[in-house]
């Protein structure tokens, strides 16, 4: 067991990115053991398959640093909705609750989302804000309902959850791999991310809920402008979605698991195919776009990113570290890890409205090692 953390604020050691050969892993939260032998990436590849190196004048790696922690005793955290205020929403995977964890650290109870019946990696998962909730307080969730995943909307007032109603559903599950973390983006629609539900061939579907990130109404329709009319898909060839979040530029960015050699960053583009099960990795198939980052399984198996001062922000599992990867230009920097090794498994990373980036760790979610006061959410400045 891991000791209890520690409240100072000590300046963290960045570390350059090299990646160990991951075996015998069924990308599962990244939980397989695993023999490695090292090996490095150092070039970022295009999108039609070839790499192509980075900017020649990379601009400086933002630092970061842990100054504390907002919460601690929560019980495996999955999902984080930031309110106006500056407190934030947080999903608890293993049973139907919301807790309320506010700037300064204080937790309360706001209430359950009716139908949450999760096995394995099902449960309840990703959380986002309405757009306009400053006028309609809508609150969205992703979570599995026995044999489905569905997206439900709820009202949240300040004190509690209410008038909870399916908006989207008939995503099957599976004891793994069931994606879930949603996002509003610039456009006004919400994407959603699935997984293959440990499947195989659903992924390469157009008219598969599988493997596919989908862009829908606040209502659940298929956003107008999708590739295909009529169709949520906006992205196929996913294994796992497990983070979205778009950069200053309007460009979005999506992690996933891979299954035993590489785990992918991807720069999603509407209607793209990004392989699976075909392809895990970069390929030279133009068929399908290639991953802008790659990492072997045992130092990431990523989970939740953000965007934040020019870096994408990855929160790695079976890694316990977060990636930093800057953005340059077209391309992407050389990727760097921070708290590697020193909180355990890292769920999800948000930027806070102040430009703090909060963490969740995942200790408590039945395969980590769990400190005393784990699970917590970190901050850090940037």
């Amino acid at each position: 067991m891991r000791p209890p953390l520690m409240t100072a604020a000590p300046v963290l050691a960045v570390v350059l990115a090299a990646a160990l050969v991951g075996g015998c892993s069924d990308g599962s939260d990244g939980d397989s053991a695993a023999e490695s032998t090292p090996t490095a990436t150092s070039t970022s590849p295009s999108d039609s398959g070839a790499s192509t190196t980075t900017s020649a004048t990379p601009e400086p790696v933002v630092r970061t640093r842990v100054t504390g922690e907002v919460a601690t005793g929560l019980e495996a955290p999955w999902g984080i909705a930031f309110l106006p205020d500056g407190s934030a929403l947080v999903s608890e995977r293993d049973s139907d609750r919301v807790k309320l964890v506010t700037a300064a650290g204080e937790v309360s109870d706001v209430g359950s989302v009716r139908g949450v019946d999760g096995t394995g990696e099902g449960g309840l998962l990703g959380l986002a804000l309405s757009p306009s909730y400053d006028e309609d307080q809508t609150v969205f969730a992703y979570f599995t309902a026995g044999d489905e995943n569905v997206v439900a909307r709820m009202t949240y007032d300040g004190n509690g959850l209410s008038d909870q109603r399916t908006v989207f559903d008939g995503i099957p599950s599976g004891p793994i791999h069931n994606g879930g973390r949603i996002a509003f983006g610039p456009d006004g629609f919400l994407y959603v991310g699935t997984g293959e539900a440990g499947q195989r061939d659903p992924s390469q579907d157009p008219d598969d809920l599988l493997g596919k990130i989908l862009r829908i109404t606040a209502d659940g329709e298929a956003a107008p402008g999708n590739p295909t009319e009529g169709s949520p898909v906006w992205s196929l060839g996913h294994r796992n979605v497990q983070g979205l979040a778009w950069d200053e530029r309007g460009r979005m960015w999506a992690s996933e698991f891979g299954q035993n050699t590489w785990d992918e960053l991807n720069r999603i583009v509407p209607g793209g195919n990004y392989g699976w099960p075909d392809v895990e990795g970069r390929s030279s198939d133009e068929r399908f776009r290639n991953p802008v980052r790659q990492w072997h399984p045992d130092v990431a198996s990523p989970s939740g990113i953000a965007v934040a001062d020019g870096s994408v922000f990855m929160a790695a599992l079976r890694g316990e570290r977060l990636w930093q990867v800057p953005l340059e230009g077209a391309g992407t920097g050389e990727p760097t890890a921070v708290l590697e090794g020193e909180y355990g498994r890292l769920r999800a990373v948000v930027r806070a409205p102040d430009g703090a980036l909060w963490v969740l760790t995942s200790n408590r979610d039945g395969r980590g090692d769990p400190a005393e006061d784990d699970d917590r959410i970190l901050r850090l400045t940037v």
